[in-house]
């Protein structure tokens, strides 16, 4: 056992059993995130785990943030799972490959896709965990790389279920991409007097009297204070010299205690401690550079004897990492310089290492340095490391000696930044562009990127005047990049949903030359800040944007949100999906207004591609610290959740998207999230709460809170206030927004208006209303507004008393709810058709109405012939959780292989998502 290994652990008995108990639970929170100011013991406690963990046979994987290697894209996720080459070997082909392009074993994958990246890393600890329990521990993670950082937080938000435990520790204060909301939290705190006490008495040396008294007050209950302070008082020539004293902040106190053992070290040992320095690890089980001594070398001992550097296994590190920052700042600029340049003459197999050396050593500008740092900003782009890119393309600015290239490199810098959805540092860069540069193109570029950014944080109202003024001040010499910061600002204004926005958006429009290119963008303005201004003019102009699109496929998804805010969901699903063909959806950031493809799924009835569209972009918002995203992508799966009969898990997932965004904020998520809440209260029956959910998307006096999202709400408003008695108020917001909506609305809206005017009216008025709604054919294409439609239409005629001709739509609103698998509509319809004289039998297929929607989900791409690694795939699950799935769901489908789940779908699901 290491010398490291035998310290004791005072104090903290209770962090301990807790950090025992996260490893021995198979149903808690898998995920644990320790927290604790420097040298509070957090190593300590995760490596008296690791010993337990390994006693009881689990498989520990293990990285150490490193701060020399934050700048390298995965270079933590590389060292956890260094020991596991032959099970990544054995991952299917696409995510074996994103793995070896990200640690730069193979060809990246096209885009960097993190997120398939983050589905290997799943599926892999998925594998492991069929061998027995593992345990990751990532340590000092505030200096793991963004894109582990990225990567591991995918995979712990999806790890319940798995026999897998992942513990990190990080600093108080750090920041933690993808692990700082939602995490549960250890935090250490100082040990009490007694305690302290304790601890000194442990010590070899004990201090005693004034000198113990001393310890004891400068440490403030800080463990490696407290052990580091008491052998420092016990070195010989001590006791002629107080402990440090002074207004230095005790970390400084502990560097200088550290440094001072290096006046009484060999020369080779502290030549060897400063590569060390400079590198970070000796490790002689791996390739070590010539220069540098192994492990094994006579140079290491006497740093080990002054507790700078320990030992573990084969590699050798710094005591703690204030060890090894007094050590780097004790030596002369040029020692530290000479040995970034030794390091990087070493290095020449290995360039992003070897650039970041040659930058360390830079003390001046250095063109052949900064191009080398270029080439490294490529290589990270490439395999998906954004921040990496970012921070190499930042240093290659400072070193760039033209003020040109510095104002082009911190550019790209923000253009990479703006991936990591990290809007303080693209506005730092472009704040920095704007001081080396009065180039005009630059400076458009750089608000672009913040721009581009801007639109999907929480920010709305903060945003929306600085995107404005950019697009002002670009117009008259840049009108192209201002028409782009112009559709930024409409997407923007959608989100928030402010009348005033939209004003300032028509007048900009109007400054801007009519040929300001690209003429789509001008469509996209007008389309975003108000579809039914001019439906009619828009709708003429979308074949020409769509012809457009086929040469351009990145337009494709442009084309389709247009196309969905004017109510044209057929055109919009179609080219949503040949986007999703084309070149997939594997962007680093959501497209602005992304949930508009999982809203076209959800209208065209496509639930399960709904689904998977959310969590794709929940995904994707949640690895770039965009909770707007994520909130979009939570309204719009709580909306699907409540359709397939699964109130609770509805109101969880709207209950998240309110969480996340300000409704004044962001009054489309808040609309959405409300619908969906009063979706889930009308499965239930509960009508005076649907009515109360959905009356919040109108403002008090009847206007929609929201200019688009709000009116598709007004049917089941109305079928809410029919049975909650809130009759009147109910229809005067319907016929407002009729009278606002005239000669505007599209078919769909004027359904929805004739559907809810048919539940409103008087008994005798009521079926010229819903005659209306039914005969707008384009209604077919929304099947489950429909299908509602011609329940209440079957209803009304059944209290007239004209069963016979009520058998007909029943039947056929029954046939779809049934496709769509939207389950308390298919018990009403089932007991209105048997109240009508129907023999309305329990068919086989309803066995599926037992499953979770996500179970329903996962059958249903099972029956399609997918293997449980390539659904996992598609819905960002373990393969051993949809195992879990379909072992639970055989048995309530009445099936025992995956071959007889195509007959028993082949009605109500395939149908419903034939494509998925």
């Amino acid at each position: 056992m290491e010398a490291h290994e035998r310290e004791p652990i005072v104090g903290r008995d209770p962090e301990l059993a807790r950090l025992f108990r996260v490893m021995d639970s198979e149903t808690g929170d898998p995920v644990l995130l320790l927290l604790g100011d420097v040298g509070m013991g957090k190593s300590t406690l995760l490596d008296r785990v690791v010993r337990r963990a390994e006693a009881g046979g689990a498989r520990v994987l293990r990285a150490e943030g490193s701060e020399p290697e934050s700048t390298l894209a995965f270079s933590a996720l590389h060292q956890l799972l260094r020991p596991v080459p032959a099970e990544i070997d054995g991952l299917p082909e696409r995510q074996r490959a994103a793995l070896h392009g990200a640690f730069g074993a193979g060809p990246a994958t096209a885009d960097g896709d993190l997120m398939l990246t983050g589905v290997a890393v799943l599926s892999l600890l998925s594998a492991l965990g069929e061998r027995g329990p593992v345990l990751l521990v990532l340590d000092d993670a505030q200096w793991f790389d963004r894109a582990s950082l990225d990567v591991l937080s995918f995979a712990a938000r999806r790890l319940a279920g798995e026999p897998v435990t992942m513990l990190i520790t990080a600093r108080v204060g750090d920041r933690l991409p993808g692990f700082d909301r939602h995490v549960p939290t250890l935090t250490l705190g100082p040990l009490d007097d007694a305690e302290a006490g304790r601890l000194l008495d442990l010590q070899p040396h004990s201090p005693t009297g004034r000198t113990r008294t001393q310890i004891l007050d400068q440490a403030e209950g800080n463990p490696l204070a407290l052990t580091e302070l008491a052998r420092a008082a016990a070195a010989p020539g001590a006791a002629a010299k107080p402990p440090p004293a002074g207004p230095l902040p005790l970390t400084a106190h502990l560097e200088k205690i550290f440094a001072a053992r290096l006046d009484d070290l060999p020369a080779p040992t502290a030549r060897a401690l400063m590569l060390l320095a400079a590198m970070d690890t000796v490790d002689s089980a791996i390739a070590t550079p010539a220069a540098v001594p192994d492990a094994q070398d006579d140079a290491w001992p006497p740093a080990e004897r002054a507790g700078l550097i320990r030992r573990t296994g084969h590699t050798l590190r710094f005591s703690h990492p204030l060890a090894r920052s007094a050590v780097y700042h004790a030596a002369p600029l040029d020692a530290r310089r000479q040995a970034h340049l030794a390091l990087a003459g070493l290095l020449r197999d290995e360039p992003d290492r070897r650039a970041w050396h040659l930058a360390a050593a830079a003390t001046r500008p250095d063109a052949d340095v900064s191009a080398e740092l270029e080439r490294t900003a490529d290589r990270a782009r490439r395999r998906g490391g954004h921040a990496a890119a970012a921070q190499a393309l930042q240093r290659a600015a400072d070193l760039a000696p033209r003020s040109e290239d510095t104002a082009r490199l911190l550019v790209e810098a923000a253009a990479e930044a703006a991936l990591t959805g990290d809007l303080a540092w693209v506005e730092e860069l472009a704040t920095a562009v704007r001081a080396r540069t009065d180039d005009a193109s630059l400076l458009a570029e750089a608000a672009a990127q913040v721009g581009r950014l801007a639109v999907l944080t929480v920010r709305h109202s903060v945003v929306f005047p600085r995107l404005m003024d950019a697009a002002e001040e670009l117009a008259p010499a840049q009108p192209s990049t201002a028409l782009d910061v112009l559709a930024g600002a409409a997407v923007v204004r959608y989100y928030s949903g402010q009348d005033a926005q939209r004003h300032r958006i028509e007048d900009a429009l109007r400054t801007l030359r009519e040929d300001a290119s690209p003429a789509w963008l001008r469509t996209w303005v007008r389309t975003v800040s108000d579809p039914f201004d001019d439906r009619a003019g828009l709708l003429a102009l979308l074949p020409r944007i769509a012809a457009e699109a086929q040469r351009r496929p990145d337009r494709l998804t442009t084309y389709a949100v247009m196309a969905w805010l004017l109510d044209e969901t057929p055109r919009a699903v179609r080219a949503f999906d040949e986007a999703f063909d084309r070149w997939g959806s594997r962007g680093a950031l959501p497209e602005g207004l992304g949930g508009a493809a999982a809203w076209s799924y959800v209208e065209l009835g496509r639930w399960g591609r709904a689904r998977e569209a959310c969590a794709r972009s929940s995904a994707v918002g949640a690895a770039a610290g965009l909770e707007h995203a994520v909130a979009c992508a939570a309204a719009v799966d709580a909306t699907v959740l409540a359709y397939q009969g699964d109130p609770t898990a509805a109101r969880a997932r709207a209950d998240e998207a309110l969480a996340l965004i300000d409704p004044l904020e962001s009054r489309s998520v808040s609309v959405f999230a409300r619908r969906a809440l009063g979706a889930a209260a009308l499965a239930e029956g509960a009508y005076e709460t649907a009515y109360d959910q959905l009356r919040t998307v109108f403002t008090a006096d009847g206007a929609p809170v929201h200019y688009h999202a709000s009116y598709p709400a007004l049917a089941d408003l109305a079928a809410a206030a029919v049975r909650a008695g809130r009759h009147a108020e109910a229809d005067a917001i319907v016929e407002r927004a009729a009278g606002t909506l005239a000669g505007n609305a599209s078919p769909r809206l004027r359904a929805l208006i004739n559907r809810a005017r048919g539940l409103l009216a008087d008994p005798e008025d009521a079926e010229p209303h819903f005659r209306a709604a039914l005969a707008e054919s384009v209604l077919e294409h929304w099947p489950f507004e429909r299908a509602q439609t011609l329940l209440d239409l079957a209803e009304w005629l059944r209290r007239r008393r004209r069963i016979t001709e009520a058998r007909v739509p029943l039947t056929e609103a029954l046939e779809t709810f049934r496709r769509l698998g939207a389950r308390p509509w298919i018990e009403r319809a089932r007991a209105e058709s048997r109240a009508a004289g129907l023999d309305v039998t329990d068919a086989a297929p309803d066995a599926l109405a037992e499953l979770s929607p996500q179970q329903q989900q996962i059958i249903r791409l099972a029956a399609h012939g997918l293997t449980n690694r390539e659904i996992g795939e598609k819905l960002f699950l373990s393969p051993r959780t949809v195992s879990s799935h379909l072992y639970r769901s055989f048995p309530k489908l009445g099936v025992t292989a995956r071959a007889q789940l195509r007959d028993l779908i082949e009605g109500p699901l395939a149908t419903a998502d034939h494509r998925d």
